[in-house]
């Protein structure tokens, strides 16, 4: 079973997951979420998505999920694991094939110090966007952002790499890649100018094929955000 309209409170709830697939239960258009699935995309995995309302959220998902986040993976064996590094992680682990992760654990080390790293730019980048929203000056934090874009660019020209990881696509970049994803819709693309490491990479990661796979336009994004910022968000937005 794979929907794509979200399901919300009083809904009937999903079968077992088959014994040849694992199943993510998402939203199209969380960035967590979307890690997930650039994940399952880039390493082929066979899977099944069962799209979730947030803002109302199905009684029998809070059972497999007591705090009702996407992304969320479900085994055939009823396991589930939820966080979205954790479930990539987990993806990587259990299905060798097209590893994203590097085998030697000072590598591993490596990413996820990157990730502790970029796990404080997402916040900067949600305070520049609700700051403009509120029409509050949002100079100190776009400073911030931008100094932050920078480093994410120092590191591009320190490694002599492509790609965070390497001169391919790993994992570091899809733990990444949404919120890049999403700068434009967000008013934000100017601040990749004064950073052209950084902004090659994003348009190296735009012919990834994971990522041509699990992308949404910059029109969609927008009418998405647009909703959200109405308070009615519209999941099935384009459906």
């Amino acid at each position: 079973m794979s929907t794509a309209k979200c399901l919300a409170k009083g809904s009937a709830a999903p079968g077992p997951v088959p014994s040849n697939l694992i199943r993510l239960y998402s939203m199209r258009f969380c960035p967590f979420a979307q890690r997930a699935r650039l994940v399952l995309n880039a390493k082929g995995i066979e899977h099944e998505t069962i799209n979730i309302n947030l803002k109302d959220k199905p009684e029998w998902f809070l059972g497999k999920n007591p705090l009702g986040l996407v992304p969320t993976l479900e085994t055939s064996a009823g396991d589930v694991i939820c966080e979205s590094d954790i479930t990539c992680e987990f993806l990587d682990e259990s299905y060798p094939k097209n590893k994203l992760l590097p085998s030697c654990v000072l590598g591993k080390a490596k990413q996820k110090m990157m990730m502790e790293n970029f796990s404080k730019v997402v916040p900067n980048v949600y305070k520049v966007v609700l700051g403009k929203n509120k029409g509050e000056d949002v100079s100190a934090p776009e400073a911030e952002l931008k100094e932050k874009f920078s480093k994410l660019n120092e590191d591009l020209v320190n490694k002599k790499t492509k790609f965070f990881g390497d001169d391919s696509v790993t994992m570091i970049d899809y733990m990444m890649w949404p919120w890049f994803e999403r700068l434009e819709s967000f008013g934000l693309k100017s601040f990749l100018d004064g950073t052209p490491e950084l902004k090659k990479w994003t348009e190296l990661m735009l012919e990834d094929p994971a990522v041509k796979a699990t992308m949404h336009s910059v029109d969609t994004h927008k009418a998405f955000n647009k909703s959200y910022g109405e308070g009615k968000p519209d999941y099935d937005y384009g459906l």
